[in-house]
Order: structure tokens, then C-alpha cells, then sequence
């Protein structure tokens, strides 16, 4: 069994896309670590949609490349184009950030996600609601490379969220997500 970070965003029909990629992970996985769901404008191309993202940690008992064919197949269940452009809308987007301490290239996967380091949509949920973790590769913790983060660089504001009938997501910091990603058994 390995823990598992995953990215999800989406800027087409959100709600329902994030909430469809939350419960196909839940089916899958059971208990999930929740970050909040941010906003965020399209990073690399222009387009009238924002983003909907926000990190989700999980314990997989599969191999990684059997984990990103299932990411694959519940991305094209819904919507998503593998054939589009990659700086392009996306109906939603399940990426693969880090599993366990995994580094390198596996199964032609890179692991971590370059994009951590990179792209608030990615660092803020996960300082947020990982802080504590280590990225695989510097060793610093989530928390530590978002107060090294230009947060000024990108746009990006916490929304509300419900999923299953819970208030995962909040504008304000909900006291549970806070402290802790939400936790749904």
C-alpha cells in the first residue's frame, strides 16, 4: 500500500467533474484526504473558464502504472480529450503527484510532478492540507516551499464545495481543512 497525492482540476463543468473524480477515488480508494478547492485563472493559455483544483491524498494498493491507466479512464468517462492540446481546457484533469517517495521515471511516469514546485493550484492546496509532507526530491516540506512561493505570481482564492452532502470547501478556512484535509470514510 502507498500513499498517493493526486492533483484534480477541472474547467468545464466543474462541480459535477470534480465531484465525479472525488467519488471515483472514493469508490476506489476509501478514506480520502481532502485539500480545500481553489479557483484559479488558466495557467499557459487564455481561455473565459477558471479552474477548479484542489489535491486529494489516498492509500493505493496498485502499481503505478496500473494507478495512472485507472486516472486515465475515469478522465475520459468524463470528457476529457487526451488528444487536445496540453495548454488547453480541460473537462478534468487527475494527475499523479507523488506516490510514497518515489522518484525518477516509472512506467514513463515522472515522479514527483515537476508542476509542485511550479504551480500555485498545485502548492498552496497541498501546504494547506500536507504541509508536513516532504517532497520526494528536496526534502522540504509543502509548507516550507509555499513561504518560498511568489503567491502574488498567479491568481488563485479558496471557494466553497460540497461533496456528498459535506462542506469540503470554504472561502474561509473551515476549522476541520485547516488543521487537516478532510477526511471521508
Amino acid at each position: 500500500m502507498a500513499f498517493v497525492l493526486f492533483s484534480l482540476g477541472s474547467n468545464a463543468h466543474r462541480h459535477r467533474r470534480i465531484d465525479a473524480a472525488l467519488s471515483a477515488l472514493h469508490e476506489a480508494f476509501g478514506e480520502l484526504l481532502i485539500s480545500r478547492v481553489f479557483e484559479s485563472h488558466p495557467v499557459g493559455f487564455d481561455s473565459p473558464c477558471n479552474f477548479y483544483n484542489l489535491v486529494v491524498g489516498a492509500t493505493c494498493p496498485w502499481p503505478l502504472s496500473q494507478l495512472n491507466q485507472w486516472c486515465k479512464q475515469v478522465e475520459r468517462d468524463n470528457g476529457r480529450d487526451h488528444s487536445a492540446p496540453k495548454f488547453s481546457s480541460r473537462a478534468l484533469d487527475i494527475d499523479i503527484l507523488s506516490m510514497d517517495d518515489l522518484t525518477g521515471c516509472i512506467d514513463g511516469i515522472t515522479l514527483p510532478r515537476e508542476e509542485i514546485t511550479y504551480n500555485a493550484f498545485v502548492l498552496r492546496p497541498l501546504a494547506e492540507s500536507f504541509g508536513d509532507h516532504h517532497h520526494p526530491l528536496t526534502g522540504l516540506t509543502y509548507q516550507a516551499l509555499w513561504q518560498d512561493f511568489d503567491a502574488d505570481s498567479q491568481g488563485l482564492w479558496p471557494v466553497a464545495f460540497e461533496w456528498k452532502g459535506k462542506q469540503i470547501s470554504a472561502p474561509e478556512p473551515l476549522e476541520a481543512i485547516t488543521l487537516a484535509p478532510a477526511r471521508v470514510q
